[in-house]
């Protein structure tokens, strides 16, 4: 029998919720696992392996209880991690009905909610009353499809509270994962939304035939974009080469397990966006990003060129061609 201090509810299905209920259960502790769709919940409850996600894990059915009971399993646990896509996590908390204000909230969402137009962190203050000590922000760099592998991987927890930052270090560490703690919540969070908007214009880059050359230039010119960002929103003593912000940017815009990098790869090799939508087997968080985040950085005196060049080609349907050629002479 397990109790709510020991035990967790993982919220979602994706690759990202697959690997967290690996890490969770590798480590003995008890997962209740939120599953929306009723063709999913029934694969894994009768063979523990997810239909279409790092399929290649099997769970121990000791460990996991798969569920679409959203409140039930909220009720119970203590931990509440959420990993649903940002464009989605509105919608699937509109279905909480019980309290969220005594749980210790995990967020694993790299987006900003599309309707509130908010980080994941200031829609659980506002809607649920969460307290900001009570939240704890996962950032990379860190793909889940090397978490499924075993490969040595890198987290951050960002957190106020030192104590929970501990106590959620101590149940996630092992032998592949290695973590160290933030301060820097808002800073971190906001650092893993826009790093998928810049690892899009690197794919963008990769599909227009850009080199390595122009690939590095244009990951500086990121790291340098990002830090003016960060400290015009949130200034705080910040070391922007920390791996949180600049490991987990390049990851992003190099590895081949980035989504983000093969969404942008499509555009600059002359698909639209919506066949490049449709071709995406998994959700590019960046696109979403690049959306949304013009209105969160709205009246915040800094230039962002690539975030915007980005912003035109998608949603106001330049060329990227002409977009990318435009961006290049404002790099340095």
């Amino acid at each position: 029998m397990y109790t709510a201090a020991d035990s967790f509810a993982i919220i979602g299905n994706g690759s990202w919720a697959t690997a967290l209920v690996k890490i969770f259960s590798d480590n003995g502790n008890h997962v209740d696992w939120y599953v929306r769709k009723e063709e999913d919940l029934n694969y894994i409850k009768a063979r523990f392996q997810n239909p279409k996600y790092l399929k290649e894990l099997k769970f121990n059915p000791d460990r996991i209880t798969p569920s679409n009971e959203l409140n039930t399993i909220i009720s119970r646990n203590k931990w509440i991690i959420i990993a649903t896509p940002s464009a989605f996590l509105e919608e699937t908390f509109e279905q909480i009905k019980v309290p969220l204000n005594k749980k210790i909230i995990v967020s694993g969402v790299k987006g900003i909610l599309p309707n509130s137009k908010m980080l994941v962190g200031t829609y659980l203050e506002k809607k649920f009353d969460v307290q900001t000590e009570q939240i704890v922000v996962i950032a990379g760099p860190c793909h889940a499809e090397e978490i499924a592998k075993n490969r040595l991987s890198f987290l951050t927890l960002g957190c106020s509270d030192l104590n929970i930052a501990l106590s959620l270090k101590s149940l996630m560490s092992n032998s592949y994962l290695n973590i160290t703690i933030s301060e820097d919540i808002t800073g971190i969070e906001i650092a893993a939304v826009i790093k998928n908007i810049y690892a899009m214009v690197a794919g963008i880059a990769k599909g227009l035939d850009y080199g390595d050359n122009f690939q590095s230039v244009l990951i500086c010119n990121s790291i340098v974009e990002m830090k003016a960002l960060l400290n015009k929103i949130i200034p705080t003593n910040r070391n922007i080469d920390n791996t949180v912000y600049l490991g987990d940017l390049i990851v992003t815009a190099y590895s081949e397990y980035s989504r983000n990098r093969r969404f942008g790869e499509l555009i600059g090799k002359g698909y639209s966006t919506q066949a490049a939508l449709q071709k995406m087997k998994m959700i590019a968080e960046g696109y979403f990003a690049s959306k949304n985040f013009i209105s969160l950085k709205k009246g915040i005196d800094v230039e962002t060129p690539i975030i915007d060049s980005l912003y035109d080609i998608l949603f106001k349907e330049e060329s990227a061609e002409k977009t990318m050629k435009k961006l290049v002479k404002k790099l340095i």
